[in-house]
């Protein structure tokens, strides 16, 4: 049983409704649903157990009721059936009232749970699912410097909860990484779930499990004494493994011809723990890595007081537009080269509310325009769920697009339809440009209306931790929050990308992150903006 339930806490926990497969743990939106789901399934098996109960009592006064009975009965046998209603009743009992007994305990009180449970079962999470939650959190590790030991007790920048995480938890989260030859990841999970287990902790998996997968993966890393190391701790509990015996003079051999070749001699294994930065993480494919990740941690902002003391606030209206007369909106300067300003009460909460309504149906895994054919597709640097929402379909939309025109000055009728996104745990959008470049000149192609020429972001909920807009080129980090927007130019004046615009959506710590974002493009821009003579202007 609590290894059905344990199952059933982390399926809840890492899916949410999908029709189509997909990494579904992206979006918190959809994953609330699924506490009320769960709070059915809890009631639903409260009701089994209550059957349960009620069939055994049942079943116990039976027993009770003819253990008196036999004991009388087998005391003398003859002389209890010596009287005729002895007699009777006997036959009466295992003809009739055993088989009401059979009946009875042939009964399946679990078949309405059952029942309950495959209903819900199509929304439950697959292994896809499993491994992208499990990517998430190192994803939230890397980024925000984040050790094993605080994830494992739920603490977090800015909170501590009792989401804790036991020694399978952490074994599962290293194999995880294990089987995607991670062994980065592999070695601190492992490592973790060891030293819980060492601290008394009780699991279902075996130390010697954990010193398999620990010691091979330090080995990957480069760390032979330690591999080493831990695999005699491995061959100590167990001499007979597999491979454990195998590995050692291997590992033994390596490490007696290195240090053979560089004339050195052996060195005692380090007694501090493996922990975060006793090895370099892995480089990747994204070469400002170091700088995103700093910035998502609020580090390497290149704010100065003499960029500073250029930003400023103001009032606009539209360059008198009639619609922002009365009511012009507040500005805030976030950044003066390139020029990106944030607008304040953007959004009621009302317009807010019904924005997430009208998106919340439709979520799926968020997209991105393959270059070179122009053909939406997901993609695994953006990690989010979002919703394309129509002029038509509410007049909240309408009014909201309305009003980005009139902020802007600039035409919506060839811009993008409003885009909703929503992050969960670990979602993100790595740096990225929203303009197509110069080798990517089929990007827009099927729209017909040209490039991007802008972004107006609107934040429609405030995050707890994590989750900025940042710019690693420049060293700028925009935090959500709520009702307001920022915009920004893609292109200079002359049609050209500004190639400083590269941005990302910094993965969410803790909360869930609303936006909704408007691509608005060149075509019907020409007396809105006109180019400008040189072609950075």
């Amino acid at each position: 049983m609590r290894t059905f339930l344990s199952f059933i806490s982390w399926a809840l926990l890492c899916c949410c409704c999908r029709t189509t497969q997909a990494e579904v743990f992206t979006s918190i939106g959809q994953m609330t649903d699924l506490i009320y789901t769960e709070k059915e399934l809890v009631q639903s098996l409260r009701e089994y157990i209550k059957e349960e109960e009620s069939k055994l009592s049942a079943l116990r006064s039976w027993a009770n009721k003819l253990d008196v009975l036999t004991k009388v009965s087998t005391s003398d046998p003859e002389g209890y059936l010596a009287h005729p209603v002895n007699a009777y009743k006997l036959m009466k009992r295992l003809n009739t009232e055993w088989s009401e007994l059979e009946s009875l305990v042939l009964q399946n009180p679990s078949d309405a749970f059952i029942s309950n449970m495959s209903m819900h079962r199509q929304y439950f999470p697959d292994e896809e699912d499993e491994t992208g939650a499990a990517k998430a959190l190192m994803r939230l590790q890397d980024t925000y410097h984040l050790d094993s030991e605080a994830f494992s007790k739920g603490k977090l920048p800015g909170m501590h909860s009792n989401a804790i995480l036991t020694v399978d938890d952490c074994y599962d989260m290293g194999k995880t990484a294990y089987n995607d030859a991670d062994y980065y990841h592999a070695v601190l999970w492992m490592q973790q779930a060891l030293k819980q287990l060492d601290a008394g902790e009780e699991a279902v998996v075996s130390k010697a499990d954990i010193l398999d997968y620990l010691s091979y993966s330090v080995y990957q890393m480069g760390d032979l004494p330690r591999a080493i190391e831990l695999t005699r701790r491995l061959v100590a509990i167990d001499p007979k493994h597999q491979r454990a015996g195998g590995n050692l003079r291997y590992y033994e051999g390596l490490l007696f011809k290195q240090l053979k070749e560089l004339n050195q001699d052996y060195q005692p294994v380090s007694e501090e723990p493996i922990q975060l930065g006793t090895y370099s993480r892995p480089k990747d494919h994204l070469p400002e890595r170091e700088a995103y990740e700093a910035l998502c941690r609020g580090e390497g902002v290149r704010m100065t007081e003499a960029r500073r003391s250029r930003l400023f606030c103001r009032y606009r209206d539209g360059q008198r537009n009639p619609r922002l007369l009365l009511k012009p909106v507040m500005e805030e300067d976030e950044w003066d080269s390139p020029r990106i300003v944030r607008y304040l009460n953007i959004l009621a909460n009302d317009e807010i509310e019904k924005i997430k309504e009208l998106a919340k149906p439709r979520l799926a895994r968020a997209t991105v325009r393959d270059p070179k054919t122009g053909v939406l597709t997901t993609a695994n640097y953006r990690v989010s769920k979002s919703a394309w929402l129509e002029d038509e379909e509410d007049p909240v939309i309408s009014r909201v697009n309305q009003r980005i025109e009139d902020i802007t000055g600039l035409t919506v009728d060839t811009a993008e339809l409003l885009q909703v996104a929503n992050y969960g745990v670990g979602g993100q959008y790595e740096p990225h440009y929203d303009f197509s470049r110069k080798d990517e000149p089929d990007a827009f192609k099927r729209l017909g209306t040209g490039n991007r020429v802008a972004t107006f972001l609107n934040y429609m909920s405030d995050v707890e931790a994590g989750g900025a807009t940042v710019f690693p080129d420049f060293g700028a980090a925009i935090h959500p929050r709520k009702g307001t927007a920022v915009f920004w130019y893609n292109l200079f004046k002359s049609g050209e990308g500004d190639y400083r615009t590269r941005h990302a959506a910094c993965p969410v710590l803790v909360g869930s992150k609303w936006v909704s974002n408007k691509w608005i493009h060149e075509r019907g821009q020409e007396f809105r903006r006109p180019c400008g003579l040189t072609e950075v202007d």
